[in-house]
This record gives C-alpha cells, structure tokens and sequence, in this order.
C-alpha cells in the first residue's frame, strides 16, 4: 500500500520518532540514562574488553562507575581489567536445586551509580527474577536515570537470528528486539578481521582448548566469520543511515548520503526505456531503485489505453527490482522534488519526447517540467533520457483531462437554473438601483457556483457564454436585444467572460484536488484502519480475513485468499464485494492451478499479466522477502488496477 507524499516519503515512523525525540522536554530527556552498546560478531572479538577500557576512562573523567555484572570469561587480560572498579554482588537465585548467580537490580538502582556496565544484554534471567530478560533490567536502569555500558552479538537481535542461523546451523533462543539496539544512544562496533579472531582461538584467549577446537569444526570457520562480520558492519551502517535520515529531515536538508534513484512512470509509450535506462544506472550503481507516479487530477481522466499502459510500466519497473510508489498533487514537479527530498533520493531519471518551448511559456515564461525540478532541487542529478523518434506533443493526460465531454442532464439543468437565478436577482438588483458592475458580480459568481455544483469544463463555458449572453439581452439598452448601442460594452463583454471562464476553470481545480483529497483520505484511513485491525488478529485467518475486508472495501471487489499450509496452499478463503456470491466461478481447480503457480514462483500472475492471463483473478504472493504466507486473488472484471492499487 502506498503513502501520500503529504504524509512522508521517507518513513512516516521515522520522522515522527525523530520528532518526538526533539519534543521531549529538557527535565525529562536529562532524567533518563544514556545506553551504549558494544557490539561484536562472535564471541573473543573483545566487547567486554572494550566496554571495560571505556569504563576506566570515565572512571578518570570523574564518572561515578560501577560494574553491575561481567560476565566471567575466565579470560586473564579481561579479568585484570575488570579489577579496579567497584562491584554490585550478584545475587544468588536457586533453581532445581542449582545456585545461579544473577544481576541484582535493586542493589543496583540502590547504589544509583552515574554509569553502571552490564554485560550480556541478551542474557535470559533465571525463573524468580523481576525481568524475564536482561535487557528488561538495563531498560529499568535507564528509567532511572542510570547510563549503562553494554555487550551484544550480531547474532541476539531479532531480525538478523533467522538469517544467522541459516549461516552458521545454531539458533539462538537469547535475543533482543531491534528497538534496543536502534534506540541506543551510543552502537560501538568492536570489530577483528576473522583470522585474527582464529589466532586468538586456538590461543586459548577465547575459549579453553577442548572447547575451542570443538569451535573450530562448527562455528569458528572463515567462511562464517566473514558472513558474520558483512552483517554486523551492515546494520551498523543501517542504523547510522536511520540516523542521518531522521536528522536530514528534521534539518530540511536535501543532501544524500547513500545512492538512490528516482525514476518517473507514465503512461507515455517511451516510458519503458527510460524504466529500463533507471535499472541499468542502479545496477551499475549498486543503488536502490525507487519508481514513483505522481497521480493529479489530470492524471484521472486518462483513457482505458494510458492506464493500460501505465499499468504496464509500472509492472515492469517493479519487474526490474523498483519499489513502486504514488503520490498526489497538482504540481508535478513540486511532488517529485518533495518526494526526492523526503525519501534522499540522489538521482531523478526521467524522459523527455522532442521537448519544444510552447506559446504559453514564451508569453507567461513557464518552465518547463525539467527546469522546475532544477529550480526546486538544485542539489539533485537529474538524467533526462531523450527519445526523438516521438514527435513533440503534449501530456495526453491534459488532454484528455480538458476535453469537452457532454455533461449529464442533470448538470445541464443545474446550469441553466443557476443563470436564470442569477438574471431574476439581476432584475431585482436593477429595480433597486444596483449598479452594473453588481450585476456583472453576480454572473461571474455564477460560473463559480457552476464549476463547482458541476462535473467537466463543459457546463462552465456554457455558464459563461449564458452569463454574457443574459447580461447582454436582459440589462444592456437595447434591451430584449443582443444588439449593443456603445461599443464599450463589447470590452464588458469580454472582460466578463474571460474572468468567469478563468475563475471558473480556478474553481473547477480545486473541485478536483478537493475530491481527490477526499479520496485519498479515505484509502488513508483504510489503511490504518488494516494496521489496527492486523494487530488485534489472533490467528493467521484472522490477519487474512482483515486483508480480504480491507481490499474489498478499498478496491470493491471480490477477494480470494489461499493460506500456506505445510509447503502447499490450504483452504480458500472468499470474500465478496457485493450481494452476488461468485465463489463457484472464482474457486475453480484453474484459479487455484494459478494460485499455486504464484505462490511456487513469488511471482503474480493471471489477469492483467502475461502468465496464465485467462484467470479471473491477479494472483498475488503475501510474502516477507522471499517467504510466502499466502496468496491473494483479486477478480478484476476487466478493468486495470490503479497506481495507487497497484501496490
């Protein structure tokens, strides 16, 4: 689902984090300690180590510092230095019979030292304790006022356990959530090249020696080491890029500290080749590649072929590794130079087909799509792909957007009564001695009245030509006559009609940007609405169920749902989108070979796709990366999924 730009672009958590965080006021920010993680890819790389020398230099700063517990490594050099510091006892809890030695909290927030370090932040405590888990106490510490010093391994944070253990065949049942290690003030990487931690292993520093070669064989090898190492030093480098992030937003900056390209998607036939020109430059790159729509109200009007072909491109962007994204506006360029800054965006790609100065730019000096987005994001690389085999024409979206389609038989009623209103008003306002100019007002408020109580352009020209045409006939000597004694009238008369074609047209775009303001705010409450929903489920038909509601309620129509049952597709689930039951056509052994397919290959398929077309339904896997819980399939009835849809 995708975000509006007004809310984002980046990461709505993060900002708002940010924002929070520079909210806090300065009592209760300085009341809290401060937490600092030291953090290794194995055991030996020397986190206690480094924890231990950072406490003596505090220590020689004048800090109050105690050692609430260190874990004992029986590794002298750790040891030595561990003398010299003040120490919590540790508190003794018997369990099954077996003295276990333990963390005293207590005596710790007792002592209320200024940093206290506590090794083992993954650590889980033993049956009795206050806390399940260590970082439960460190977290409690922290609430008091304490900074504490700590020691972590990649291989204890939630998110990386899974990837880990695929690497080095141990699951770890000690870890912690990724908001400790993100939220830390402080993330020290205490790092070693793998063969030096090796030499350190089979030196008996590390582990005794029975213990060590037996590492050697299982977990202590190059080949995982390395692995370990690549993703310690990548999520430090992920949290420090959250962490420019938040502070670039906040600062409204636009710099950039990482590669990310922007691509534009449009219904334009050369779009795929500035698509594909996109992915070549993040590959080469070694970037992310982000495709963005900008959706307006002339984008509203395009023809069942724009969106078809919109449709296309945007598959094939997401086929070329880009993440697909909407935003709204009337100002294209605005929206993309917004979104640029917002999402830290280092290089737009775009097209331009023979691009030539139009009248309307040489008189009004109106830059060109291009130069907009120069003037609004002048730090950006902009790559503008020239395709000259198309000949210089205009977006066929404003022209669809201004064509003058027939208006309903309603609209037309409203606008011939609105201009009949105005006139008997007219008439009262000249039997009161009103002068012409009220008159004149009243008109051109009735353009505005129209444009805005009317669908099209069509019913505001009609409104405006009626109001000359009345005013002329009803109120101009001779009257009862479109004839005209004074030639000035001829300037009134024009005067009058281009400022309620002008104010009219006004009207009509903010009718517009206010219906799809309306529009957008209701898929942004269905979309929050899931985000509750989902968290309120207990089971996976649960979080099913409310994602077949939720589309069916954003998309009206019917939804099916396949669950993944054992390396297989389970039941389906259907939900309807009206009172006609189409379950028998939509959960055929056909729609469910196709289902199958997409969930064996990740892939979509069916309508609306090159693979397996004759289906019903878009098939869709739900998935986290390469795992799939499930597919979902959404019966389109012919019509195109939207760019908003889409995603």
């Amino acid at each position: 689902m995708q975000r509006d730009a007004s809310d984002t672009r980046v990461n709505p958590d993060l900002i708002l984090k940010a924002i929070e965080k520079d909210e806090v006021v300065d009592d209760a920010r300085t009341s809290r300690g401060h937490l600092k993680i030291f953090f290794g890819y194995a055991a030996g790389a020397g986190k206690t180590y480094a924890m231990l020398q950072a406490a003596h230099a505090a220590k020689r700063r004048g800090v109050d510092v105690v050692a609430g517990y260190i874990e004992p490594h029986e590794r002298p050099a750790t040891a030595h230095l561990a003398q010299g510091l003040e120490n919590v006892p540790c508190k003794l809890i018997e369990h099954n019979g077996i003295a276990l030695s333990e963390f005293d909290l207590d005596a710790a927030i007792e002592r209320a030292p200024q940093l206290i370090l506590v090794d083992e932040l993954a650590h889980t405590n033993a049956p009795g304790s206050r806390h399940d888990k260590r970082y439960r106490d460190v977290e409690e510490l922290l609430h008091a006022g304490i900074d504490v010093y700590t020691t972590v391994n990649v291989q204890h944070i939630e998110s990386l356990n899974d990837m880990v253990a695929s690497i080095t065949g141990v699951v770890v049942s000690e870890r912690i959530p990724d908001r400790i290690f993100d939220d830390a003030d402080q993330v020290e990487l205490v790092d070693i090249e793998p063969e030096d931690l090796l030499e350190r292993l089979r030196a008996g520093l590390v582990y005794r020696p029975a213990q060590a070669a037996r590492a050697q064989q299982h977990f202590f090898t190059v080949e995982n080491l390395t692995a370990l190492r690549e993703i310690a030093l990548r999520r430090c480098a992920d949290r420090t890029g959250h962490l420019t992030d938040a502070a670039r937003v906040l600062g409204n900056r636009d710099y950039y500290t990482r590669e990310r390209i922007l691509v534009c998607v449009s219904p334009a036939p050369t779009n795929p080749r500035i698509v594909r020109a996109a992915a070549r430059m993040a590959k080469a790159f070694r970037s992310e590649l982000v495709a963005l729509f900008v959706e307006s109200p002339h984008t509203q009007a395009m023809s069942d072929n724009e969106r078809a072909k919109l449709a296309a491109n945007i598959a094939l962007a997401e086929q070329l590794g880009a993440h697909m994204e909407t935003v709204y506006g009337d100002d294209i360029a605005f929206q993309i130079s917004e979104f640029a800054r917002l999402s830290g965006i280092s290089k737009i790609v775009m097209g331009r087909t023979g691009e030539r100065s139009s009248v309307r730019q040489a008189l009004f000096g109106r830059k060109s799509l291009v130069e907009q987005l120069i003037t609004f994001a002048p730090n950006l690389d902009i790559y503008i792909i020239p395709d000259q085999s198309t000949p210089p024409s205009r977006p066929k979206g404003r022209r669809h957007a201004l064509a003058l389609q027939p208006p309903s038989s309603r609209n037309v009623l409203r606008t011939l009564a609105l201009s009949l209103v105005a006139t008997a008003i007219g008439t009262a306002f000249r039997h009161l001695g009103f002068a012409d100019s009220s008159i004149i007002s009243l008109y051109i408020l009735t353009a505005l009245l129209t444009a805005v109580t009317t669908t099209g352009r069509i019913c505001t020209i009609v409104s405006s030509v009626l109001s000359v045409v009345l005013y002329n006939f009803c109120f101009v000597t001779p009257l009862f006559s479109l004839a005209s004694y004074d030639r000035s009238y001829l300037v009134t008369f024009g005067i009058m009609f281009a400022t309620a074609m002008v104010a009219g047209e006004l009207t009509a775009r903010i009718a517009d940007n206010a219906r799809t303001s309306a529009e957008n705010a209701f898929k942004t409450r269905v979309l929050l609405e899931t985000n509750q929903l989902l968290q309120q489920a207990h089971s996976a038909e649960e979080c099913a169920r409310v994602a077949m509601n939720q589309l069916v309620k954003l998309l009206k129509l019917d939804v099916v749902f396949y669950t993944a049952e054992h390396g297989t597709l389970g039941k389906a689930l259907y939900e309807s989108a009206g009172t006609e039951n189409r379950s028998a056509s939509l959960l055929t052994d056909y729609e469910r070979a196709v289902a199958t397919w997409t969930y064996t290959n990740n892939k979509r398929a069916g309508a609306s796709t090159r693979t397996l077309p004759e289906a019903h339904c878009l098939y869709l896997a739900v998935r986290t990366g390469d795992k799939v819980f499930g597919v979902i399939g959404i019966a389109l009835e012919g019509r195109e999924i939207e760019a908003f849809e889409h995603s």
